[in-house]
């Protein structure tokens, strides 16, 4: 009997054998199926099924082959592992970056997340991506430990419009930083004084995250403040961690009003 370990090397020296095993684990197949699902030869799938029989991976019934219930077992792991192997590769980048005590989802949920990088052409593209968002939104809620100026301009702006409608939570140093700023305290009251937008300041806000429509962006940056990516992502959990994280820190704020602005 093969080792694990040996087994996994068996099973990943090729990319026939994973496409085979996870197709039979879904449905029966023919050979014939087979081969015009993964454009490998007969001989190969010859070979292949034959391993698998051997292995009590699959078996035959009538013309047909079928995956055993440890077959599906090992399609699935496997499957699981290569979306993990994925998710890591993509974030690995970022990885020393990210706030996980935060973070408190599983990051296989970011499997299908967008990384934005910085680049010598576009230092603030991971802005520029939060920027593109909020520009088609009806509706941003953030919590963040930081207010960008062309977020805070273009979210005024908008709001003023009667375009959006926004909720945000921010860190008492954030406000700080913009009300020690004239111009950006001016655009930071304008905002407060529209119907549509509704601000909450805290001590201490550890994340920079903007929830927009079904959207989750989260701005990630290093000890020094200095930005390294963006991460976004639309799946359910996130959106969910997202949610339950904003109330939380809503409901621990204190209200924000133009007359705090000028104490």
């Amino acid at each position: 009997m093969d080792a694990p370990l040996e087994t996994v090397e068996f099973f990943a020296r090729s990319e026939n054998r994973v496409e085979v095993l996870r197709l039979l684990a879904e449905r029966s197949q023919t050979r014939g199926s087979l081969a015009d699902a993964t454009g490998a030869s007969q001989a190969t799938l010859s070979r292949i099924l034959s391993d698998f029989e051997k292995r009590s991976w699959v078996q035959r019934q009538g013309g047909e082959y079928v995956a055993t219930a440890t077959g599906c077992l090992v399609a699935r792991g496997f499957t699981d592992l290569l979306e993990v192997l994925a998710t890591e590769q993509k974030l690995r980048e970022v990885v020393e970056y990210l706030p996980a005590e935060e973070l408190t989802f599983d990051l296989r949920h970011l499997a299908d997340a967008t990384v934005t990088l910085p680049t010598g052409t576009r230092p603030d593209a991971p802005v520029g991506r939060l920027l593109e968002l909020e520009r088609d939104a009806d509706q941003v809620r953030a919590f963040s430990h930081a207010f960008n100026e062309r977020s805070l301009s273009l979210i005024a702006q908008r709001v003023r419009n009667d375009e959006l409608a926004f909720e945000g939570v921010f860190s008492r140093d954030a406000i700080d930083a913009l009300v020690a700023d004239p111009d950006l305290r001016d655009r930071l009251t304008t905002l407060l004084d529209a119907d549509g937008a509704a601000v909450r300041v805290r001590r201490a806000v550890p994340l920079a995250v903007t929830v927009v429509g079904e959207t989750v962006h989260l701005l990630v940056r290093d000890e020094s403040g200095v930005l390294r990516a963006s991460v976004e992502t639309d799946d359910p959990t996130v959106r969910s961690w997202a949610t339950d994280a904003f109330e939380e820190y809503w409901e621990r704020g204190s209200d924000l009003d133009r007359t705090d602005l000028f104490e």
